[in-house]
């Protein structure tokens, strides 16, 4: 049992899920998830995440577009999120780490149903680029949430 699936959530916390199976990238992602607060679980196999994935509501996924030697077309974890309802969906924010597409590359992200896209290359500037973009997902769906709420008590 890995050290992090000892690790419980408490309500409220900020909480993430890397899928990445290659260690020198794990190495530099998790410290900057850390750095901003989030608790994290890390995914090996794909058994252990679609299990974690089903036990946990996580608040960001990181997702290595070439996870376990699959493709973005291949890929389990991206298979399980499309599927995701839509209520849940809007909760996470999901970041795909890719060797193909630049940085915040917008179209490719609304293509393979992911928030944001840091490349390989850039992954020092993780930290930054998930804050961005969090913060950006939040404003995007504030208002549409907190009409949801209301709708949802009449």
């Amino acid at each position: 049992m890995e050290k992090d699936d000892l690790q419980l959530f408490e309500a409220g916390e900020s909480t993430a899920l890397v899928c990445l199976d290659h260690e020198q990238y794990q190495k530099v992602i998790v410290p900057q998830l850390a750095d901003l607060k989030y608790k994290v679980h890390v995914g090996l196999y794909e058994d252990d995440i679609l299990l974690k994935l089903r036990t946990y509501s996580y608040d960001v996924i990181v997702v290595y577009e070439n996870f376990k030697g699959s493709t973005l077309a291949t890929n389990p974890v991206l298979q399980r999120l499309v599927v995701e309802s839509a209520g849940q969906r809007r909760e996470q924010f999901v970041v795909l780490l890719s060797h193909t597409f630049p940085t915040n590359d917008s179209l490719a992200a609304f293509v393979h149903s992911v928030d944001r896209i840091v490349n390989i290359a850039d992954l020092e500037n993780f930290k930054a680029v998930l804050r961005r973009g969090v913060t950006e997902h939040r404003e995007m769906y504030h208002f549409f949430q907190s009409t949801l709420k209301t709708v949802q008590t009449m």
